[in-house]
């Protein structure tokens, strides 16, 4: 009996120091992406102030941002720069081909509390009102579009009579409609590419927990990109690894409230995708390749995916739900032209089973974008009504 003993108490006490060596390697590892992110931070405040660029620009200022670290230099010499780039446009339509451009700028001018619908006389979200013009870009251009208008629950205004409306429904479901037969999405060919598939899943995320077919969609991207992932949890786009694969499908993972330091699914062989991530980091920021120099737009990805993965662990809102900084958004549910004790019995009605709603509906009802509908968005609601 006194052997049995003597071996169990072994036992518990070699499970305790292997699991106080978890912990204690968890804690090392947050340490060190929160090192990282103040570094990195440091050093791109150091940069010129960012302009409207993909690159030196709105990734820039979206990632401070949501860092919390974002200087008033940056801030206001960002706005003054949309400001005198609009006006020297002379058009609420930043590009005659790319409607990405205006979703890039409309997620920065949110992040930042700025209102997109009034810059320099213009409302930024009109282009994405015509759909042929959002789906001109291909599969990039919904899920921008789509990204940028749930950044603050943003409406769609009405299209020129000659356009085709864009809905949230159109853009959800032309992206469904592009998922390849593997189960990713890609800019071109019939094989998933994980930065576009990341984009997708990103853009599906709001949607996940009250839609049969945007869970689908993204069960089965998940499903792929986990089975692509390489054995030292990198992943490959255009030929090679990079550091621009792993961002996105961070950033994925984390809009899902998915923890990609701790889902099986994107560990292999011990290492995760964030550990991929981190092999590419080089001094101020990140490279594009493995053993790579200092790259610029890499940096800016990584940056705001380690940002999104800090604020998944600290229970912060996701990278793209900018409801902190803009506050809550309330909608008009049943579109009668007013928020009241009627929008509140409709969600009501819906949670108990007596009524259906439509996509743009249920994600209005979810008030404090959880992807979940139930009592708590109506408290929510009725005292926003009340009050």
């Amino acid at each position: 009996m006194k052997s049995k003993l003597t071996k169990l108490s072994a036992f518990i006490i070699s499970l305790a120091i292997i699991f106080a060596c978890v912990a204690s390697a968890e804690a090392v590892e947050r340490d060190e992406i929160d090192e990282k992110i103040n570094s990195t931070s440091e050093y791109l405040l150091q940069l010129q102030t960012p302009t409207v660029s993909s690159t030196g620009g709105e990734w820039m200022i979206i990632g401070l941002a949501r860092n919390n670290t974002l200087s008033d230099k940056f801030k206001e010499g960002y706005y003054e720069n949309v400001e005198n780039y609009i006006t020297a446009n002379s058009s609420s339509k930043l590009s005659s081909s790319k409607s990405t451009e205006n979703s890039r700028v409309i997620i920065a001018l949110t992040a930042i509390g700025k209102d997109p619908s009034e810059v320099a006389g213009c409302n930024l979200f009109e282009p994405l009102a015509d759909f042929d013009y959002v789906i001109n870009q291909g599969i990039n251009g919904p899920i921008w579009a789509l990204i940028a208008l749930d950044t603050a629950k943003w409406d769609i205004p009405n299209s020129d009579s000659s356009s085709v409306q864009t809905t949230r429904e159109s853009l959800v479901n032309y992206i469904i409609e592009q998922q390849l037969s593997d189960g990713g999405w890609a800019l071109t060919g019939s094989s998933i590419d994980p930065d576009i598939t990341g984009m997708a899943i990103q853009a599906l995320a709001p949607f996940y927990g009250y839609s049969s077919a945007v869970k689908n969609a993204v069960d089965q991207a998940l499903e792929k990109l986990s089975s692509i992932q390489a054995d030292n949890g990198g992943f490959t786009s255009w030929g090679s690894q990079n550091s621009e694969s792993c961002a996105q499908v961070i950033t994925a993972l984390t809009s899902l409230g998915i923890n990609p330091e701790t889902d099986s699914r994107f560990i292999k062989n011990g290492t995760s995708v964030l550990d991929a991530l981190m092999s590419f980091s080089t001094d101020n920021g990140f490279s594009h390749s493995i053993n790579g120099a200092y790259n610029q737009m890499a940096t800016e990805q990584a940056f705001y995916a380690l940002v999104s993965y800090a604020r998944l662990c600290d229970s912060g809102r996701a990278l793209y739900d900018m409801s902190d900084t803009v506050g809550t958004v309330f909608k008009d549910i049943n579109d009668d032209g007013a928020i009241n004790v009627s929008d509140c019995t409709c969600i009501q009605k819906y949670i108990v089973g007596n009524s259906t709603l439509s996509l743009t509906q249920l994600y209005y009802s979810d008030i404090n974008n959880d992807s979940v509908i139930n009592v708590v968005d109506v408290t929510q609601l009725q005292k926003a009504v009340v009050s």
